[in-house]
């Protein structure tokens, strides 16, 4: 991993979760939650070598671009996110219920202050 995605944008910007994932049509990368956004970085992994490289593309949601999420889903759950431009992210990470819970945490506590 570099240092794009260890260290957010800001100085007050800061990690909450950070995930291992895949997305439906965007495939592997890593989603990360901070309290100002979701990030999700696409990775290219290497079975031989057991490696990942970040590759440049690079997903910013900020959280008053969020119509709805959710978890959806009953074997394989998914963290859905639905944007109000209505595109719909699927994201299979190991918790969604988890990730909901973090997201709503940090829209109620710093969402007015990104532009909700």
């Amino acid at each position: 991993m570099d240092k794009r995605s260890q260290s957010p944008n800001s100085n007050d910007e800061k990690i909450v979760l950070q995930e291992d994932c895949s997305e439906d049509n965007l495939k592997n990368g890593i989603l990360t939650l901070t309290n100002k956004q979701l990030v999700f970085e696409k990775t290219k992994g290497r079975i031989v070598t057991l490696s990942k490289k970040l590759l440049a593309e690079r997903l910013e949601i900020k959280f008053h671009e969020i119509s709805t999420f959710r978890s959806e889903g009953i074997i394989i759950k998914k963290l859905v996110l639905v944007l109000k431009n209505d595109t719909i992210y699927k994201f299979g990470v190991l918790n969604p219920k988890n990730w909901i819970k973090q997201i709503q945490i940090q829209v109620d506590k710093y969402g007015n202050a990104n532009g909700l």
